[in-house]
Parts: C-alpha cells; sequence; structure tokens
C-alpha cells in the first residue's frame, strides 16, 4: 500500500469512528487515541479535566513510542475494521 493510500484510509477510518453514534468501549478507545496521535503526530498532553484519565492516556501513548506514524496508521485502521466487523 502506498503512502497516499494508507493516508486515504486512515482518513476513512478516522470519520467512520466519529460517525458512529454509539459509545466505545473504554479501552477500545484509548488504543484509538494513542494510534490517532502517535498517526498525527500530536504529542501535546493529554488534556482531561480528570488526572486518572490523562494517567491513562499517557500510558497508551508510551505503549505506542515505538512505532512509526505509518504501524500507527495501519493499526488505527485495522482496530476500526475489526471493531465494525466483529461488534455486536
Amino acid at each position: 500500500m502506498t503512502s497516499e493510500e494508507l493516508d486515504i484510509e486512515f482518513i476513512a477510518a478516522v470519520d467512520r469512528v466519529n460517525d458512529h453514534t454509539e459509545p466505545f468501549p473504554a479501552d477500545f478507545l484509548l488504543r484509538l487515541y494513542a494510534y490517532y496521535k502517535k498517526a498525527t503526530n500530536n504529542y501535546d498532553r493529554p488534556s482531561s479535566r480528570k488526572p486518572i484519565i490523562n494517567a491513562f492516556k499517557a500510558n497508551a501513548l508510551f505503549q505506542v513510542k515505538d512505532i512509526t506514524r505509518d504501524e500507527a496508521k495501519q493499526e488505527y485502521i485495522n482496530l476500526v475494521t475489526n471493531y465494525f466487523l466483529y461488534r455486536k
């Protein structure tokens, strides 16, 4: 897959998540958060009002620190695809 094709699929996956109206499981959201932040090169500190949520987000980011942006995009796409394929 070319970089351009990966970007197109990544944007489509992000749109699919944003268009979804039902709540996602918390662990799924944390993985999406980490891959999205890595894929978009956004290293801003988590900004929740609740310190515990910031800690979970920081931990999720730490877990993806050694992957590339393209790998993060692909993992994000895979998560979204599998979620919608296997959800109830």
